[in-house]
């Protein structure tokens, strides 16, 4: 029988628990409002309090005899073709460390991009797992990473005929997509799984323009965070499995590792009404988001000083098989200018936030939720800011390592780095040094630094002149990087 996709299991439970006036002695504490701040309440809205029920116990009767979440998990699957569908309301950080579990053990080998998002990196932390790095494509013209090639991850596999699976993010937060068939393929013809962490490409199965999307392609596990590209709530996460590699058994009891036993049910109505939009309108909804992307790309590469990167930029020998439009990354150095200083100008003087910055880009992620109105607004803001660009500062150099630079070897595995005795040095005497902690440029999020890898000067130089010139490194222990944190000498 086919899933009836006009149905929202649980909008509509949430619905009756309304009508049905029930009176809870359970969590949580505000109970439907009335114990909340009046203060937080005239901000919030009474609405949040009313959807913010207890999920067993209370939306679903305590046996969860309903099936609320089961049903709207089954209509999620057969939506993005898969055959199961979990919720996870702690991001598609949870995700990916659960779907990592379910693949290899403590001091088992997983294959993994190394473009990876932070999330990985922890999970790694907290399992045990050894990675086995693998090699983005570097544009060295852009200084910018694309997902692995096929055939990086077949010579990786050669090399550790012992590693359990494999790992790659695609797309990438800039748009850059990897041939995700061919790279299931590698894994398959050895019998082993493929991760997919597709946190940025919840819109990928609703329009035949966009993608492939992992479960189309023959992914085994498949994370996608709804909050980014979709309609949900922030937090809002599903991960998706197809096939025999690897049990959905295993996978649930791995994420109950890690998920909390008390999930927001606001998080849940987000995914599951935004699952029913995307059905019943999404093609549409996206092939409007779509003509937009393509007029705003076209507007903006009108704007002396500025340059869009695209298909040309992205896709090509040694780059990205695919190319997603919708992020919108905007080139700012004809400007003169840092992807910091014009993420800066942008939210001081027009109001308008920029999603990812580095030393030369801005991203400006569109949606289906875009129009010309919002667009409007950001092609008058950015023709301001190329106006404004000789009034700003002569922007600091951040000086970004070659390829060959860039890398450093993988000396301890994370989690006895990160966990062993550490010392803190001074940021001049770290070279050589194994990093005992985690650095981030955020966003995007993809580590430069990892607990257990051998520090060498292009990368400290690269992080130092970035703080500089105004990168973010949110999880440094020390936020001034005067020091950094090293595995202690014995």
């Amino acid at each position: 029988m086919s899933a009836d996709h006009t149905r929202a299991p649980v909008l509509e439970a949430l619905a009756e628990y309304r009508r049905s006036g029930r009176l809870s002695f359970t969590p949580p504490g505000h109970k439907q409002a009335r114990g909340a701040d009046p203060a937080v309440r005239e901000v919030l809205g009474d609405a949040v309090f009313l959807g913010d029920v207890l999920a067993s116990g209370g939306l679903d009767d305590r046996l969860g005899r309903g099936r609320v979440l089961e049903r709207a998990q089954e209509l999620m699957a057969d939506a993005v073709h898969a055959d199961h569908t979990f919720f996870s309301t702690c991001g598609s950080s949870l995700s990916v460390k659960a779907a990592m579990l379910a693949v290899a053990g403590p001091h088992e080998k997983l294959l993994i991009g190394r473009d990876a998002h932070k999330s990985v990196v922890s999970g790694l932390i907290l399992s045990g797992v050894e990675p086995v790095w693998v090699e983005p494509r570097w544009d060295v013209e852009r200084r910018l990473a694309h997902p692995p090639s096929a055939a990086a991850f077949e010579e990786a596999f050669a090399a550790h005929p012992d590693a359990k699976g494999a790992l790659v993010t695609s797309p990438t937060p800039y748009g850059g997509c990897a041939d995700l068939r061919e790279i299931a393929d590698v894994c398959h013809r050895r019998g082993l799984p493929l991760i997919v962490d597709e946190a940025w490409g919840a819109h990928l199965p609703f329009h035949p323009e966009l993608p492939s999307w992992a479960m189309d392609a023959g992914a085994d596990v498949c994370v996608t965070s709804i909050h980014k590209m979709g309609s949900g709530l922030e937090q809002g996460s599903v991960f998706h499995l197809q096939g025999g590699r690897v049990s959905p058994e295993l996978l649930g009891v791995r994420a109950g590792l890690l998920s909390t036993t008390s999930p927001s049910v606001l998080i849940h109505a987000g995914m599951d009404g935004w699952r029913r939009q995307m059905v019943l309108h999404g093609r549409e909804l996206m092939g409007a988001a779509l003509e937009l992307a393509a007029e705003v790309r076209a507007a903006v590469e009108e704007i002396d000083g500025l340059h869009v990167n695209d298909r040309d930029d992205f896709c090509g020998p040694g780059l990205a098989d695919d190319f997603d439009p919708l992020p919108c990354v905007i080139d700012v150095t004809g400007l003169g200018i840092t992807g910091y200083q014009a993420a800066d100008w942008l939210r001081e003087r027009r109001g308008v936030v920029a999603h990812l910055t580095d030393h030369r880009r801005i991203g400006m992620q569109l949606t289906h939720a875009d129009d010309r109105e919002t667009t409007g607004e950001l092609l008058s803001a950015l023709k301001e800011l190329a106006r404004s660009a000789p009034e700003l500062d002569e922007a600091p150099r951040v000086v970004v390592p070659v390829p060959a630079e860039l890398r450093m070897e993988q000396a301890m595995l994370p989690r006895n780095a990160f966990f062993g005795p550490a010392e803190a040095v001074p940021l001049g005497a770290a070279d050589g040094r194994i990093a005992a902690e985690m650095i981030t440029p955020y966003p995007p999020g993809i580590p430069a630094v990892l607990p257990g890898e051998r520090l060498c000067e292009p990368v400290l130089r690269y992080l130092r002149t970035g703080l500089t010139a105004g990168m973010n490194l949110p999880d440094a222990a020390d936020p001034s990087l005067e020091t950094i944190r090293v595995v202690a000498r014995s």
